[in-house]
């Protein structure tokens, strides 16, 4: 685990809120110089703290408006049915995350499609075709109350 002084933690508070600042804006906000910016985002980076830089899209302009979480159990869990499972989840751009979890799933999946029809198209010709799976629960979110990608610092 990396520890972090007070200005390292503002600047990636800062950096969560919104990588496309400036060095001079990023500098002013962490309350450090543009150069200790520049050398701890690039250590950030070579560290695998930074794993990238990305733009966060509005669902509802995207066509991704319905969130749906997923569990799933499966048929089997010999390493080549996980292993074909994790391959099933990376083919598909719709599920945003897979989690292995505890309980009486296997995992969990966060997807996103335009719709209710559009969601059904998905499961009935991906997921629920594959023979690695089980079953699969879905709820839909209703509202989201919260989302956030920053980290707790």
């Amino acid at each position: 685990m990396l520890e972090f002084s007070d200005q390292e933690r503002a600047l990636l508070r800062v950096l969560q809120g919104d990588a496309g600042l400036s060095l001079a804006e990023l500098a002013e906000a962490a309350g450090m110089a543009s150069s200790t910016v520049w050398r701890k985002v690039q250590e950030f980076e070579k560290l695998g703290l930074i794993r990238g830089r990305v733009a966060l899209l509005d669902p509802a302009k995207a066509d991704a408006r319905l969130c749906v979480f997923a569990t799933v159990r499966l048929s089997d869990h010999a390493e080549e049915a996980i292993a074909g499972f994790s391959a099933v989840i990376a083919a598909h751009p719709e599920i945003m995350e897979a989690h292995a979890i505890s309980g009486s799933a296997d995992y969990i999946l966060k997807i996103r499609c335009a719709d209710v029809e559009s969601y059904e198209r998905f499961m009935t010709q991906s997921l629920l075709r594959s023979p690695l799976v089980k079953s699969v629960v879905s709820s839909f979110s209703l509202k989201e109350l919260k989302y956030t990608t920053a980290l707790p610092l």
